[in-house]
C-alpha cells in the first residue's frame, strides 16, 4: 500500500502516538465510571478519540484521491527551538528552581517571556505586535486563572512580592 499524502499519514500517525500516550497516563489515576467519573476518565476518553482521529487520518492518507502527494518537507529547526526554549524558559520563570537558586518570577514575567520568545520563531517579528499581544494574555491569564478560577501559584517574583 503506498502513502498518497504523507503530510495527512504522519499527522495522523502524530496523534494517535500522542492519544495512546495520554489514555496510558490516564491509567495512572483512579477512571470510575460513567456516573462517577474519576479525574482519569477525561483524560483516557479523549486520548482514546485521539488514537481513533489518528487512525482515521492515516487511513485516509492510504486510500484517499489525492491529486499530488503531499510530500514532508524539511524540519524547520529554528522555530522548532524557539517553541520548545519558550516553554522551557516559561516553566522556569513560573515557579522558579531552588536547586540553582533561580527565584519564581512569577505568571506575568513567564507569559511575557513565552510571547516574546515564541513570536522570535517568525520570520517578521515585531516588537510592538508581540508587546500587544503579551499583554493580552497576561491580563487575560490573571482574570482567568487568579481571579475566577483562584488557582494559587505565583503571579509577581518573589523579590517583588517578599
Amino acid at each position: 500500500m503506498q502513502i498518497k499524502s504523507q503530510v495527512d499519514f504522519y499527522s495522523g500517525l502524530v496523534f494517535f502516538v500522542m492519544g495512546i500516550a495520554f489514555a496510558w497516563g490516564a491509567t495512572n489515576y483512579n477512571i470510575g465510571d460513567g456516573a462517577r467519573m474519576g479525574p482519569g476518565y477525561f483524560p483516557l476518553l479523549l486520548g482514546i478519540v485521539m488514537a481513533l482521529v489518528g487512525v482515521l487520518v492515516s487511513v485516509k492518507a492510504l486510500l484517499g484521491d489525492y491529486l499530488e502527494g503531499d510530500k514532508v518537507g524539511a524540519i524547520a529547526w529554528r522555530p522548532l527551538g524557539y517553541i520548545i526554549a519558550a516553554n522551557f524558559v516559561f516553566g522556569l520563570l513560573l515557579a522558579g528552581m531552588r536547586s540553582i537558586s533561580l527565584p519564581a518570577f512569577g505568571l506575568i514575567i513567564a507569559i511575557y517571556a513565552l510571547t516574546f520568545i515564541a513570536s522570535m520563531a517568525q520570520a517578521d517579528w515585531k516588537f510592538v505586535r508581540t508587546f500587544a499581544l503579551a499583554t493580552a494574555l497576561a491580563v487575560g491569564s490573571y482574570l482567568v486563572f487568579v481571579m475566577a478560577l483562584a488557582l494559587q501559584f505565583p503571579v509577581w517574583p518573589d523579590f517583588i512580592t517578599g
